[in-house]
């Protein structure tokens, strides 16, 4: 398999050899793991089972981690919690702007990123996005946006960025793919998002999203994430509706009718596992382990909200940016080092 480092991104010369093109990868691995969780709480043989498929059809990533630089070390405060990274994968370019966006393993595109906190005692799930046009130091290379880790270094320098500017290791990397949204959607019979705001999305095949409870279909599902043109804050509006997207999907499939339905579990985690990339130290055995501590959450448990900043910028050499709030990030470090980040989240009230 072809590793990672020959990302591309935003400004910069794509790199000499491309990678090889791999099947496409599969929604948020938070899914996985609370499914999974549901699953185990039915019988372990089950959740055995279902391991099984997950280790033997769970794609790869290799070289995710930073080699030869310092990485922070867990605490006895924090050694229980585990921090994933998510990178955002989409073959269609869900931002409307595939050229300048970062390539990934399978051959489509990285604009969206998130870190993914779930505390040592398994009780909630915090996942913060970080907007891809956050202003901030990238070791080795000065000053840029985040999404140029990935052009610079891959996916180690990416992992190396996030764990400077928190001061917590990251545990795991995971790419997800919106192409994702639309068979695991279908598979739950659709999704009903609560729409904050109506909009209509672009492309010959828009289609109008009123205010209020909206019923999706996977198709549907697809054009509600990917949207950003339509919105005068792009970025900001299409991250939120990632995120209450993700959100009302964990309600969808948090249902008795999912729940006590073994063979509709393991028809969704069976479908969707051949495309789940994950790093090579997260196997069946450790996601089993995770998910029975994670079998008593549900969709309340689950906070989502965008790393603080302080608006729209522009840089030095005139680029359009996402200006980084140094106090937000090293209030969420020191949360995320005492292993607090949900309490810290539910009292600022920046969760949904």
């Amino acid at each position: 398999m072809t590793g990672v480092n020959e990302l591309m991104g935003q400004d910069h010369e794509p790199a000499a050899r491309k990678p090889r093109k791999r099947r496409p990868v599969v929604v948020v691995i938070v899914s996985l793991l609370v499914l999974v969780a549901v699953a185990g709480a039915i019988a372990f043989g089950y959740l055995f089972s279902l391991m099984n498929s997950f280790e033997s059809k769970a794609q790869r990533i290799e070289s995710v981690f930073p080699s030869g630089a310092a990485r922070p070390e867990t605490s006895d405060a924090n050694k229980d919690a585990l921090n994933f990274l998510l990178i955002g994968s989409d073959v269609r370019g869900g931002s409307g702007e595939t050229e300048d966006l970062p390539s990934v393993p399978n051959g489509g595109r990285s604009d969206t990123m998130m870190l993914v906190n779930i505390p040592g005692d398994r009780s909630s799930i915090n996942v913060m996005s970080v907007m891809r046009d956050t202003w901030v130091e990238i070791p080795g290379q000065g000053s840029h946006k985040i999404n140029a880790a990935l052009a610079f270094g891959g996916i180690p320098l990416l992992v190396e960025t996030l764990e400077g500017m928190f001061e917590v290791p990251i545990d795991h990397v995971a790419i997800i793919d919106f192409e994702g949204f639309q068979s695991l959607t279908d598979a739950l019979g659709g999704v009903t998002v609560n729409n904050p705001r109506a909009f209509t999305s672009t492309g010959s095949q828009g289609e109008h999203f009123p205010a209020g409870p909206v019923l999706l279909d996977g198709e549907s599902a697809l054009k509600f994430v990917r949207e950003r043109k339509q919105f005068s804050d792009g970025d900001y509006s299409r991250v939120a509706n990632q995120q209450l997207f993700l959100k009302s999907l964990m309600s969808s499939f948090l249902t008795p009718d999912t729940l006590l339905n073994p063979g509709r579990i393991s028809t969704i985690v069976d479908e969707f596992s051949p495309y789940v990339s994950v790093d090579e130290g997260l196997g069946g055995a450790e996601i089993g382990q995770l998910a029975v501590g994670l079998r008593d959450v549900r969709s309340g448990d689950v906070h989502a909200f965008t790393l603080p900043n302080r608006g729209v910028g522009r840089s030095a050499d005139g680029q359009s940016i996402v200006v980084n709030d140094p106090e937000a990030v090293g209030a969420i470090g020191e949360a995320l080092r005492d292993d607090a980040l949900t309490a810290y989240v539910v009292e600022n009230g920046i969760g949904n």
